[in-house]
């Protein structure tokens, strides 16, 4: 029988928890993140519900990739990597705005959920050797010089 690393394991949970949040965008939390739509995005009902439908389609689309896509597993971890980059602005417009979503009711609360942005990225690319991908593909001494 073949063993499951913790990075296995990690990518299986990461993958199922954006399986089980695209699920909720689509249904049951809707209202709720519309809440985490960017301010600076048009704020009629019809373009927040199609951003937040949207973004459910994509997290599940990613989610099963995570759990399923064995060949293409570092191009899944960058793509995730980068959708976590891309909705940054929604969490960051909610500490802004002071918008109570999620049992984030306080400033400080939506704050340290800033916090974990990091590490979200940084496990998508992590459980996918996506990291050790750019640090082998990437010269990043050349890039630091430019």
């Amino acid at each position: 029988m073949r063993k499951i690393g913790v990075k296995s394991v990690l990518r299986i949970l990461m993958g199922s928890a954006m399986v089980f949040a695209g699920i909720a965008h689509l249904s049951f939390k809707r209202k709720e993140f519309q809440a985490q739509v960017p301010r600076w995005l048009p704020t009629d009902q019809k373009t927040m519900d199609l951003t937040v439908l949207s973004s459910g389609i994509t997290e599940i689309t990613l989610g099963l990739l995570m759990i399923l896509w064995k060949e293409k597993r570092i191009t899944t971890g960058l793509m995730l990597a980068l959708f976590y980059v891309l909705i940054f602005p929604g969490n960051i417009s909610q500490y802004q705005n002071k918008i109570d979503a999620f049992s984030l009711d306080s400033d400080t609360k939506r704050f340290v959920r800033l916090l974990f942005q990091p590490v979200l990225i940084y496990g998508a690319l992590w459980t996918t050797g996506a990291d050790k991908y750019l640090i082998e593909k990437c010269d990043f001494q050349k890039c630091l010089k430019n």
